[in-house]
């Protein structure tokens, strides 16, 4: 076995304490600290808000009105925000949760890759590259670090993986990872997000040796991943049909949800260049260098578990970045290989694009900051003023503290990783200087992206706005996203325009976009409010009240 070369700092790959040191900042950063925004991180937070408020635990709601979607992440996040809520405000404590599946992902994705490797000189290595790899990935960074039920599918993937590798050597442990990982997918995404590891059991059936032995296997772990996943549907439509019904035909109705399938599959592909860097070129150059292993499961089975993977999502899933999270771990695993096979040019130059990069965008982040909060560069303040009118910079000593220390940290890894001869230097100072970026733009440039993205504003002046006793509120034209924010912020959950319940309601909440058109009057409606987020242009939050 290859020891970890270690000359002065810090092992290359890094091990124990120092690896999980890197994971956990690399985990943490960026977690907690701000408020929800827009989009997945805005909707999953007002699920699990609305779960702890009104007690739907079953059934997951949203703002009080049913959002029919598997319960498990939510369950784990109302875990982390009951039990955390004390001490940090309820959208960090929920948006933990985050932080617990992604350790499992790389967990479960570094014992995938010690497994998958078992035969080569040095498995332990393999495995770290593969989990430094997954970090790494940029895609991967911003759902690692927002509410995100996706990552649990994405961990009962990793687990099958895992399963997968296991197979052959150990079939009864396997069959029970792979079963956990079944069912605990399914319960955190449903049946089309773990559809895709159908297809790559079968090609692991195919490529095992005794394939009655792993058959078996595979079976058990099926049967054990439905004992796992079928409660809560049962207690579902035992105790609301109704949703129930809602929540089945929604998941039926994903196989062939895409209108344009092939353009869907061209979309993922043009997507993964930059969503799997660097796990993507690293894992093409394990296939240049390996052109004579393809046929050993270790190569080969990545290689099949992306392409079914792609297929998969092309026909249930709508291009999008969450989804195409489930691309990563075949070609974290596979790209693992690659590094160790860097030709020295390559490695070097692999090194000195992630250095450059991440040192060149550190330097951006403190002069911004500098404009910022104290005014130089004057040309790039003005700037900054015009990006977010009415926008003040203050020096926070905890965040500039923060972002003193992770600096002089990734200075002290490039003047001590430099000193080392390793094929695994690019990778660790690739996701080292990922880490700081996120880091420095999660502390000194925080204030200035909450400005523009937080809806805390809109929250408080809606519910200034309304009466003691207003009733009801009807939302019309309102995303998931903002009815999430409205009664997160507000504890104003719209109703639907076009129920009975809303013929009820005197107040109505309506987005208007005031770049086109400044004519906001509505027949039988009276505007009472005007609502806007500082930075804003154009969205207007609007609140009307029924003429009678």
């Amino acid at each position: 076995m290859i020891e970890p070369i270690k000359r002065s700092g810090f092992p290359l790959p890094p091990r124990g304490w120092p690896l999980v040191a890197l994971l956990a900042v690399f985990i943490l950063a960026g977690l907690i600290g701000h408020d929800p925004w827009k989009n997945d991180d805005a909707v999953t937070i007002g699920v699990v808000a609305d779960m702890l408020q009104r007690g739907h635990w079953l059934a997951p709601h949203l703002a009080d009105r049913p959002y029919p979607d598997a319960p498990l992440y939510y369950w784990s996040a109302a875990v982390t925000g009951f039990a955390f809520s004390w001490l940090l405000p309820l959208h960090d404590a929920i948006r933990l949760a985050s932080g617990f599946w992604v350790a499992l992902i790389l967990f479960l994705l570094y014992r995938a890759g010690r497994e998958w490797h078992c035969n080569e000189e040095a498995p332990h290595e393999f495995a770290i590259a593969s989990v430094l790899a997954m970090a790494g990935c940029l895609g991967f960074l911003v759902h690692a670090h927002e509410a995100q039920p996706m990552l649990v599918a994405l961990a009962g993937h990793a687990a099958a993986y895992w399963a997968l590798a296991l197979l052959p050597r150990k079939p009864q442990r396997a069959a029970i990872i792979f079963g956990l990982g079944l069912g605990l997918g399914f319960l955190g995404n449903g049946l089309a997000a773990m559809l895709t590891l159908l297809p790559v059991a079968l090609i692991a059936l195919w490529l095992a040796k005794d394939r009655t032995q792993s058959g078996s296997s595979l079976l058990l772990g099926a049967l054990l991943g439905a004992a796992i996943a079928t409660p809560w549907p049962i207690l579902l439509a035992a105790f609301q049909a109704d949703y129930f019904a809602v929540w089945l035909a929604s998941e039926l109705v994903q196989f062939g949800k895409p209108a344009n399938i092939a353009h869907t599959a061209w979309t993922y592909v043009s997507m993964v260049p930059w969503f799997a860097w660097p796990a993507l070129p690293l894992a093409l150059w394990t296939l240049r260098s390996k052109r004579r292993m393809l046929r050993e499961p270790a190569y080969l089975m990545p290689i099949l578990a992306t392409l079914a993977a792609w297929l998969t999502l092309s026909v249930t899933f709508e291009a999008r970045s969450s989804s195409a999270l489930l691309l990563l771990p075949p070609l974290a695993l596979l790209a693992a290989p690659g590094v160790a096979t860097l030709r020295r040019g390559a490695a070097n130059a692999f090194d000195w694009f992630g250095i450059m990069t991440f040192s060149f965008f550190c330097i951006l982040m403190w002069i911004g900051w500098s404009a910022m909060v104290l005014g130089w560069p004057e040309k790039l303040a003005g700037r900054v003023v015009k990006l977010a009118p009415g926008f003040v910079g203050e020096f926070k000593w905890i965040a500039f503290l923060l972002a003193i220390v992770t600096s002089v940290a990734w200075g002290w890894m490039l003047t001590t990783g430099q000193r080392q001869r390793s094929p695994w230097r690019g990778l660790v100072h690739w996701l080292a200087g990922l880490t700081a970026l996120w880091m420095l733009l999660m502390s000194l440039w925080l204030p200035w992206i909450e400005y523009g993205k937080s809806y805390h504003s809109i929250g408080v002046a809606l519910k200034a706005a309304l009466p003691a006793n207003y009733g009801c509120v009807i939302g019309r034209n309102i995303s998931d996203a903002n009815r999430a924010l409205i009664d997160y912020w507000a504890g104003v959950p719209l109703k639907a325009e076009k129920t009975s319940e809303a013929k009820r309601c005197d107040w109505m909440v309506t987005i208007r976009d005031a770049s086109q058109s400044r004519n906001l009057e509505i027949n039988g409606w009276i505007i009472a409010a005007e609502m806007r987020r500082p930075s804003e242009r154009s969205e207007r939050f609007v609140l009307y009240r029924r003429a009678r």
